[in-house]
Order: C-alpha cells, then sequence, then structure tokens
C-alpha cells in the first residue's frame, strides 16, 4: 500500500489513508505522517502522548538508497511541532529543526519534507520541537542498500527508549530547583564507614572533600532515572515482553536504536555473542563482543547467530542501573528467558573528573584514541564471565578469525569503517569546544555560553575542521551534528569510522573531523534533551564561500 506520483495525493488519501494511518511499516515514495495528541495505558494509568499515526513508537519507514522520498507531515496539535530526519543526508531545508532550518508546522498545516536518499542503514526520526520526543514522537528508519550484500534470514528493529512517568515539563522544572531530584543513590553514612575501612580516614575523607568542591555526586550518572522512567523495546515495557522468532542456525540482525531522550544502556544477550557490523548506518570491520553501550541517539546493527532451540534474553539495562529494557529472542512463542539481575552501580572517579579537579590526567588518558583506559572508564561495567565460554560462538565465525576482533565490552577504539575514507586529509584548522554546565541551576552549554547567548559557529564550505571536544562535566555528553559526519580520531587515520553521534564521558576530551561538504545552517548539540533545551546547542553554519571540494 503506497503512493507512487505526488499529483495523486488528495485522490490516494482519500481511499487509503484511513488504513495507513495504522501501519507499522511503510514502504513507498510518498508517506504521509500524521503527528496528534493520544492517550495511552504503559504504567497502568492514562498519560498523554504525542504520536505519529497513532502509534508508539512511530511507523518504522523504509527507505531505498537513491529514492526520492516526499514526507506529508500533518500536524494535529495545538501547538508547532516538527519531525527530523537524524543522520540523514538532506537540503538543511528538510532537516526539519524549528528556527534554524524552517519554521516548523503550524497547528493545522501540512509540511511537505522532500529529498533523495544518498545512504543505506539503520537511522531513526523524532520531533525536534519541545519536550515531544520524550512524549513518544521517534521511529525507527532503515535504508536498504542498492544490492546486499550481507543477507540474513531475520531483521528486527531494536528500538529502545525511556517512557516518562511525570509530565517532562514538570520534571525539568524540578531539575531547575533541584538539579539531583532523581538521584536516589546518593552514598550513605554506611559508604562512609564501609570506605573508611578499605581505604582509611584520611583517604576517605579527602574524597568526600573533593566531590564536596566539585558540588557533585559520584553517583549522579544520570539526570533523570528510573526514579522517572519506565525503559521500552519497541513501544513495549518489559511486562509486556517484545518477542523476536528465529528459527536455529538463522542469521539474525538486531538493528539497535536509542531513542531515549536521557538514558544510555549496556546491551547484552547472556549465551549469545554479538558481531557488531554498523554504527550509526555506517558499516564498521565486524568486531565481537559479549556487551556495548549505545548512546541516547547512537545506532548499532548487529549480526547474532543462536544454535539452540532456546530463549534468549534481549537486556538493555541503564547506565546508572536504575532499570531496564528487554525483550525476548526465541524460536517459538510462549518460550522466554530469565531476565538477569541487575548489576551494581559503577561510581565516577576522581580519575575520570581530572580535567575538573585541578588536573589533566584525563585529558592525556585518551592517548589520542577518542577513549579513556579501560581500567578508568565507566563504560567498563562487571562482565558474566560464562558469557565468555558461550559453546555457540563459534558459529558466528563466518570470516576467519584474523578479520574479526572480539572482545568483552565494544568500546570507540575498536570501530574502524569497512573501507578507508578516499577523502581523509590534514585539517585546515580546529576548535576547541568545552562542554560546560553549571548543576546548581541546570543549565548546559558550551563554553560557558548558552546558545541564547551564542554566536553560530561559521565554517567554509570545503572545509576540513578538527573538533576537540573537551568534557568538563560528570554526565556524558552525545554529541550530535546534523547534516554532516563526524569522523571519530581513534588513531585509525583513514579507517577512523564515521558517526553523526559522539559520546564524549566525564572529564574526557575526544577529537572529531568534520568534512563541510554540506551548505547551510545546521543543529549541533548535545543529544540529551534536557541538556538541549537548557543551552547546550549552537548554529553550525558552512557557508559556500572560498575554496570548495
Amino acid at each position: 500500500m503506497f503512493y507512487q506520483k505526488k499529483s495523486n495525493i488528495a485522490l490516494y488519501s482519500a481511499v487509503f489513508l484511513p488504513l495507513l494511518i495504522n501501519c507499522t511499516s511503510c514502504i513507498a515514495d510518498t508517506y504521509p505522517l500524521s503527528i496528534g495528541e493520544k492517550s495511552i495505558n504503559l504504567l497502568g494509568k492514562s498519560q498523554q502522548a504525542i504520536l505519529a499515526n497513532g502509534t508508539l513508537p512511530a511507523p518504522t519507514l523504509h527507505w531505498h538508497e537513491g529514492e526520492l522520498v516526499t514526507l506529508q507531515v500533518t500536524n494535529h496539535l495545538k501547538e508547532h511541532t516538527s519531525l527530523h530526519w537524524h543522520g540523514i543526508i538532506l537540503p538543511y531545508q528538510m532537516d526539519g529543526v524549528p528556527g534554524i532550518s524552517f519554521d516548523g508546522i503550524a497547528p493545522g498545516e501540512t509540511f511537505t519534507y522532500q529529498f533523495k536518499v544518498q545512504q543505506h542503514g539503520t537511522y531513526w526520526y523524532h520531533g525536534h520541537s519541545g519536550m515531544q520526543e520524550q512524549m513518544g514522537l521517534y521511529g525507527a528508519l532503515i535504508i536498504d542498500p542498492p544490492h546486499e550484500h550481507n543477507p540474513v534470514e531475520r531483521d528486527y528493529v531494536i528500538l529502545l527508549s525511556d517512557w516518562p512517568e511525570a509530565d517532562p515539563h514538570r520534571t525539568m522544572a524540578r531539575l531547575k530547583k533541584q538539579s539531583d531530584y532523581y538521584n536516589f543513590q546518593k552514598r550513605t553514612l554506611f559508604d562512609v564507614v564501609r570506605d573508611i575501612r578499605q581505604l582509611g580516614f584520611a583517604n576517605t575523607m579527602a574524597d568526600r572533600l573533593a566531590w564536596g568542591e566539585m558540588r557533585m555526586d559520584p553517583t549522579d550518572l544520570a539526570d533523570v532515572t528510573g526514579a522517572n522512567y519506565r525503559f521500552l523495546v519497541n513501544g513495549h515495557t518489559p511486562e509486556m515482553d517484545w518477542t523476536a522468532l528465529f528459527s536455529a542456525g538463522d542469521k539474525v540482525r538486531l538493528r539497535f536504536i536509542n531513542a531515549s531522550a536521557m538514558t544510555h544502556f549496556d546491551i547484552r544477550i547472556p549465551g549469545l555473542k554479538m558481531r557488531v557490523t554498523a554504527a550509526d548506518g555506517q558499516a564498521v570491520k565486524p568486531v565481537e563482543v559479549d556487551e556495548f553501550r549505545i548512546a541516547v541517539a547512537e545506532t548499532y546493527d548487529v549480526l547474532v547467530e543462536p544454535q539452540s532451540d532456546q530463549a534468549y534474553s534481549i537486556f538493555a539495562e541503564a547506565m546508572d542501573r536504575s532499570g531496564y529494557a528487554s525483550a525476548t529472542l526465541t524460536p517459538r512463542s510462549g518460550l522466554k528467558a530469565a531476565i538477569p539481575a541487575l548489576r551494581p552501580l559503577t561510581l565516577l572517579t576522581l580519575n575520570e573528573m581530572g580535567a575538573m579537579h585541578g588536573t589533566h590526567g584525563a585529558h592525556d588518558s585518551a592517548d589520542n584514541t577518542g577513549t579513556a583506559p579501560e581500567q578508568h572508564s565507566v563504560d567498563h561495567a562487571e562482565h558474566n564471565p560464562a558469557m565468555a565460554d558461550n559453546p555457540h560462538a563459534a558459529h558466528l565465525h563466518q570470516m576467519p578469525m584474523a578479520d574479526i576482533e572480539s572482545y568483552p565490552t565494544l568500546s570507540y577504539h575498536q570501530l574502524s569503517a569497512a573501507e578507508p575514507n578516499t577523502d581523509w586529509a590534514p585539517p585546515d584548522r580546529e576548535i576547541t569546544l568545552r562542554l560546560t554546565g553549571n548543576m546548581k541551576r541546570y543549565i548546559w552549554s558550551f563554553d560557558d555560553i548558552k546558545y541564547a547567548d551564542a554566536e553560530p559557529i561559521k565554517v567554509r564550505y570545503g572545509e576540513h575542521i578538527r573538533f576537540h571536544y573537551v568534557n568538563e562535566t560528570m554526565m556524558n555528553h552525545p554529541i550530535h551534528l546534523h547534516g554532516l559526519w563526524q569522523y571519530l580520531d581513534n588513531g585509525k587515520g583513514p579507517s577512523n569510522p564515521k558517526k553523526h553521534v559522539i559520546n564524549v564521558k566525564p572529564g574526557e576530551t575526544v577529537t572529531v573531523d568534520v568534512f563541510a561538504d554540506a551548505e547551510g545552517e545546521w543543529a549541533f548539540h548535545c543529544h540529551l534533551l534536557y541538556h538541549m533545551d537548557t543551552g547546550m546547542f549552537r548554529k553550525f553554519v558552512v557557508e559556500k564561500t572560498g575554496r570548495q571540494p
């Protein structure tokens, strides 16, 4: 069921639109999306959601590389709305960011997005107006290549999200009044006594004084936690148990998308190894892992090949261990897997916060790879050693072992582009961008300047810019640049991976290269919604002057 020609939209809409509104997957050249408010019940009570075509998540859109897509987006809300096509290369006027690339979609109006698809892979789309993304306005976006070089028997989207128990505007107001309002894991007197026994009185007191001086708490890994969130897979709570079927020996592609507003997840499938084949829609050299962390707005494709007639739990543990999302991978309906227990919270350390605590150790430790050493990283939690002895792992090795690296946990350092970047060149200039915030006032910014007071970042079309992101806060910040790729400098030169989101960990410096090959005005921001909304946002302008590529 689809539309072929724009000139026939009115005729086709009268016949097919009532049916298409309820679709969960749309494959066409023209896609109607209707944005409206709807009451849903996920938590045992009625809540208002903002949805596209009435579904949570929004319909999964299937495109084809080379396709000219037309999207008719109609606003049935009482406020302006928008849709942003995350990670998609397109004219800036079609990017969907109010105040940057267009005015937004007014109530009762329809906006037509139209552009040619120039890529393939796993992406997503979401609202870029107010708190609408947090209230349910997001969906998966799958783009098929002209020729499939890695066919699979099963292909599933695993779209993760955080669903708020409280109205997100109320949540923001609470954070403004008390930034640690949702941190229910603070250290107690019992922790002090334990640390004195293990570390001694002097070391314990020095640690507490240092954190007090910074007005921070090492347990405050996330601003909004499971105290206010339930975590979903494809719109399902763990109790609802979203299920994916397989037959023994199937090669199964799982397309993980983190559509959360504020939550990073640690992903594992106990009993199965995962082969990472793509990051942010871009093919990477295969890396075999037991676990990976997915930051807000990132996507990862993984392959698994279950051989046994048993069910497996797809387990997505919130980074701060405040809750989890889960689904079941199973050979038949009704067969379930045990859900793992939540692991203990891993605290931030003063070593990781060295850049803020009067030293530059955290910067130096990156070793120009874009990631801090494993022994200091909060990304490396304890693992289940039994997973390393998975008897079915051998079936994953369709490629020679020399071509597949294997690690317990994925890190950015292990990512390499599947094909070298032929346009690789030294940068024309470098820009240092500090990631800053005032926790007491709950204001986030770049270079201590919030968006309302900041000048745009301007570059010349064709210019090669090297950015140094210096995180001076205790929060992870997933940095998203619209319309252009960020090549993560992890020491692999022309094979550095390109991503649309770069997560910068607390106290860390990460270097990326940006080729200014897309003219226009683009959004540039932290993808944590509450950080973006309070000021960690810039306009990035590519001016078509000077030399061109």
